[in-house]
């Protein structure tokens, strides 16, 4: 796999991380993994992509004639999956360690470094807000201030009748999603297993990302099209799916990150 150490800037005295580069190549290796702790959670891991689908099912239920919102709304709550899947990492973890996958445990697996996930997950939400409120300011904008119909929206993006719209629209939530990945594609599991600081893993995540800029970039693109191939079969394929996503994490996790302390 070609796996090299290379030692972060300790961000603490406390800290010793080495941070690992690979190639794209080990990208199939996480999704395998993940599609195998799957297979070992059984019943744990399907309740959490369960709960992803149902979720989504209710933001389409609740703003389904809102299609200006729904957008913002549906794509935003993915901008949280960092912490909704905090259980699966604790799953795949626990069963890296040889234990049962008991669903039970992994509810509450946050709550050792309580503080530090916490404000993380503030940063999160601030995230959603900021990009439903600029993706409703987009559509108003675009649509002469008027909130656009469904119809409306499916001729635009089929038509490329407004292509600054799609341009604009699609960057900025490009760059939201950036931000997201960037911060906690590695924070999340790193606050989960070594009680590390929010500040610390969040470092931790850029500076992976810096280390590995096409790795990480195609890892995300999978995330998309994973993402995506959920929302497209009306959220029922987010069963499957969210828990390869979040379970795949945490072996991202392991092979990028070292911690020695």
């Amino acid at each position: 796999m070609g796996i090299q150490h290379i030692s972060a800037n300790k961000i603490n005295a406390d800290d010793d991380i080495f941070i690992r580069q690979v190639t794209p190549q080990v990208i199939p290796d996480w999704l395998h993994a993940g599609v195998t702790d799957i297979h070992l959670g059984g019943r744990a891991s399907l309740f959490y992509g369960i709960i992803f689908a149902a979720v989504g099912v209710i933001i389409h239920s609740i703003f389904a004639e809102n299609y200006w919102l729904l957008a913002g709304t549906t794509t935003g709550f993915f901008l949280l999956g960092p912490f909704l899947a905090m259980g699966l990492y604790d799953l795949s973890r626990r069963m890296e360690a040889g234990e049962a996958p008991v669903l039970a445990p992994t509810l509450y697996a946050w709550l050792p470094n309580l503080i530090n996930i916490t404000l993380f997950t503030m940063l999160l939400i601030l995230v959603f807000f900021a990009w439903t409120r600029l993706s409703m300011t987009i559509f108003a904008h675009y649509f002469n201030g008027a909130l656009p119909t469904f119809a409306d929206v499916v001729i635009n993006v089929f038509t490329f009748k407004q292509p600054t719209f799609l341009f604009v629209y699609f960057s900025a939530g490009a760059i939201f999603a950036a931000f997201i990945f960037s911060i906690s594609v590695i924070a999340m599991p790193l606050m989960l297993d070594r009680n590390a600081s929010a500040w610390t893993a969040a470092i931790t995540s850029l500076r992976t990302c810096a280390r590995n800029p096409v790795t990480m970039a195609l890892w995300a693109f999978c995330i998309v099209v994973l993402v995506g191939f959920g929302l497209a079969t009306n959220f029922l394929g987010l069963i499957l799916t969210m828990p390869v996503v979040g379970h795949a994490s945490w072996h991202v996790y392991r092979d990028l990150v070292e911690v020695r302390n």
